[in-house]
């Protein structure tokens, strides 16, 4: 199995230097001057002048540049942190946090297909036998008796058949539950949603991957946890570094994506998680578990959550699997936190919905849900194959499994250069920025090899991305190498 990562266990983390920053402070009347440096702070953090990741400048040396005392630098920090721009890093410095936004956004417009060769949105393959499947549900559920799964309001964590079956399925996922400690969802998103909900506050601290799926950091500066990620390996999440942030204290939750992370495709071995969830449970750490790609991997590996039923959550769902559009997910909550999670799942969105869970649970039960991720492991392995062919070397991180590749940026390109030249081609790609949650990541492209591109508009894309790499870029492309 061919899984290549951008650093090592080994490999030490390279942290960069301060940027070069010395504001210009106007102090409104009545203003303090600590208010004042934060609304600069977030102003230049707006207007691209300090970039995701930079490192700040301490403490002392901005203090004595702008003549003011430490204790105001510390304040506006924190100030700046809270509100979701800053990150501090204990004996590493604070850094700018990465954010989602609008451009972030632009980045992966869901374009029609005839307008642009979509490498930026993870998704399964859709297929002839996708669609028939669909059709012949559709079918079915139109000639039934619809009264058990359209008319009812309750209960709210789910259908007790569908929660049911939602056991069968886990099972095969090696998490062993019971039905009370299931609710079913609208989707992975939604499940890592209330998990975090149940467990978190402002201001607590949650780790990650260093490159994450950028749900989380959307998430962070909703419900205002200070999200820090971790270095990692061709494993993910380095334990001693996990462990290293847990005995500095405040680490309220771990979230991570063991298999087939977003970015990177990495797989996290079975050794592996059993180092993450003993950590986890000697500094009584929660863990969300979100293992949305689960069900390609059939190799037999642990549930990290499954190893701390106190403290873990565990999220999947079917989009990625299954149909794209099938938007049901299970989350597993501790039992404590069953009656916690069904009540925020009431105020959020009362229920998953009911039809969508129908259609899953006959899907689950009748073989059909298996029969299409069969379908999406093989489009997956000949895809990533393909990638491989094109791309080779530029490849830094990815899996046979994996719906997407992560690439290195050569030299003579930049990120943002790299995703206009590209884009002027009618191919979309992702930089890095919407997945950067710590420091030490390298920088690169996300390319997604699923959705609406058959293999033959999939080459024609991939061929593009080798070309583009292998040119110089632009004379008149200033933020360009070369």
């Amino acid at each position: 199995m061919r899984q290549q990562s951008n650093h090592s266990a080994r490999d030490p983390v390279t942290v960069a230097k301060p940027v070069l920053w010395r504001p210009q402070l106007a102090k409104n009347k009545g203003e303090t001057k600590h208010a004042a440096l934060t609304e600069r702070i977030i102003a230049d953090i707006d207007a691209g002048i300090l970039k995701p990741m930079d490192r700040m400048p301490t403490h002392r040396d901005l203090a004595r540049d702008l003549g003011l005392s430490v204790q105001t630098i510390s304040l506006s920090y924190k100030e700046a942190e809270r509100l979701g721009y800053l990150s501090g890093e204990i004996g590493r410095g604070t850094f700018v946090k990465a954010r989602v936004t609008d451009r972030a956004g632009r980045m992966m417009l869901d374009h029609r297909a005839n307008e642009v060769l979509d490498l930026s949105i993870v998704r399964g393959v859709y297929l002839d036998a996708h669609e028939k499947a669909s059709r012949e549900i559709l079918r079915e559920l139109s000639e039934a008796d619809n009264a058990s799964f359209m008319r009812p309001c309750r209960p709210i964590a789910g259908l007790d058949h569908h929660r049911e079956t939602a056991r069968d399925w886990l099972r095969t996922l090696n998490v062993d539950t019971t039905g009370e400690r299931i609710l079913i969802t609208n989707g992975a998103a939604h499940g890592i949603f209330l998990a975090l909900s149940c467990i978190v506050r402002p201001g607590d601290i949650v780790l990650c991957e260093n490159l994450t799926d950028h749900g989380i950091i959307g998430l962070s500066n909703v419900l205002g946890f200070s999200l820090k990620g971790l270095p990692t390996d061709s494993e993910g999440i380095l334990p001693d570094a996990f462990s290293a942030a847990c005995s500095g204290g405040g680490v309220r939750a771990l979230v991570l994506i063991p298999t087939l992370n977003n970015p990177t495709g990495h797989v996290a071995g079975a050794a592996r998680r059993r180092e993450i969830a003993a950590i986890a449970e000697q500094y009584g750490v929660f863990v969300v578990e979100d293992e949305v790609y689960r069900p390609l991997i059939e190799e037999d590996l642990p549930s990290i959550c499954d190893m701390v039923p106190d403290l873990g959550f565990f999220v999947t769902s079917f989009t990625k699997t299954v149909l794209t559009g099938l938007r049901v997910g299970y989350l597993v909550v501790p039992r404590s936190y069953s009656i916690r999670a069904a009540s925020i799942l009431r105020v959020t969105s009362w229920s998953g919905t009911y039809l969508a869970g129908e259609i899953a649970t006959r899907w689950v039960e009748n073989g059909m849900a298996r029969q299409l991720v069969a379908i999406q492991r093989e489009e997956a392995r000949k895809r990533q194959q393909v990638a491989v062919d094109i791309l080779a070397d530029h490849i830094a991180s990815s899996h046979p499994l994996s719906l997407c590749a992560w690439l290195r940026v050569p030299p003579q390109w930049t990120e943002d250069s790299l995703v206009r030249a590209l884009a002027n081609q009618n191919v979309a790609v992702t930089p890095s920025e919407p997945f950067i949650a710590g420091p030490g990541h390298g920088g690169g492209i996300r390319i997604c090899l699923g959705g609406r591109l058959n293999q033959t508009s999939l080459t024609k894309a991939l061929t593009i991305v080798r070309q583009t790499f292998d040119q110089m870029p632009p004379v008149y492309d200033i933020g360009s190498i070369g």
